[in-house]
């Protein structure tokens, strides 16, 4: 065999190798998936469990969701004065900022905040019951690992994040009416009026939605790189960075696909 053949062959093994790898671990996250949403229906459940991740994932992290969406309505309300001013456009800015919010924003921004903050908590600590053996334990106790620590957190994050996201729309909307009245000059009434005029139910539903898909992918892909994570600190890291950075990939993507579903 030549060089230019021995290179051809290489590089062939290289892309083969890496597709093979592709659908391995696309097939281990279907498996684990599959596994995870089975044992989140069928009994036996562990209530104490699903109330710690309930709170844990819900009511803690409500600081950083209800900040983020309060600045980001004023930033918009802000923004869209800025921009309709060239075109006398000023009364649609409360439009604007409840469907930006309502639709887009308050799921995708609290997906990403909860990604960062529950994804890698969640990652950090079913890595370390891995690598300090406390999962193989739970197994010798005839426990099984997905009733008690996968089902709960993914059943506390499906859940818990349309409740965070219906908050998140209410102070996000709350943050565009204090800067519009009290920096704009807007009258109370007339911007309350256009802003109830323009919403719709399925504004506010198709974001419950995008929470409820954007909770289960931060819990599962935290359970997944946690569950599977390698041995050591070094393991455990990994896990974690790689659960917030595939949470935070996926959120982006259901996003585009569950707009394209709702408003095609």
């Amino acid at each position: 065999m030549d060089a230019t053949s021995k290179t051809s062959f290489n590089i062939f093994r290289m892309v083969g190798t890496a597709i093979l790898g592709l659908f391995e671990r696309t097939g281990r996250l279907v498996h684990f998936i599959a596994r995870a949403v089975y044992h989140s229906f069928i009994p036996p459940y562990f209530p104490s469990q699903l109330w710690r991740q309930l709170v844990d994932i819900g009511y803690y992290s409500l600081p950083v969701v209800g900040m983020t969406a309060l600045f980001t309505g004023m930033v918009l309300a802000l923004q869209s004065y800025t921009g309709f001013t060239r075109f006398n456009a000023e009364s649609a800015i409360a439009g604007v900022v409840v469907l930006s919010v309502t639709r887009e924003l308050a799921p995708v921004l609290a997906g990403l905040m909860v990604a960062g903050r529950v994804g890698a908590s969640i990652a950090a600590e079913i890595g370390t019951m891995r690598v300090t053996e406390q999962i193989d334990a739970l197994s010798t106790l005839s426990v099984n690992p997905f009733k008690y620590l996968i089902a709960p957190r993914v059943i506390a994050g499906t859940l818990m994040l349309p409740v965070l996201v219906l908050i998140g729309d209410i102070i996000g909307v709350y943050g565009g009416y204090i800067v519009a009245i009290y920096n704009l000059g807007f009258s109370p009434g007339s911007y309350l009026s256009q802003t109830w005029d323009i919403l719709e139910r399925m504004d506010v539903i198709s974001g419950l939605v995008k929470a409820g898909a954007f909770g289960f992918i931060v819990s599962i892909m935290g359970c997944y790189h946690g569950f599977n994570s390698g041995r050591g600190a070094q393991g455990v890291g990994a896990a974690t960075t790689n659960a917030v950075v595939s949470s935070s990939i996926l959120i982006l993507i259901f996003n585009y696909l569950l707009t394209q579903v709702f408003f095609s």
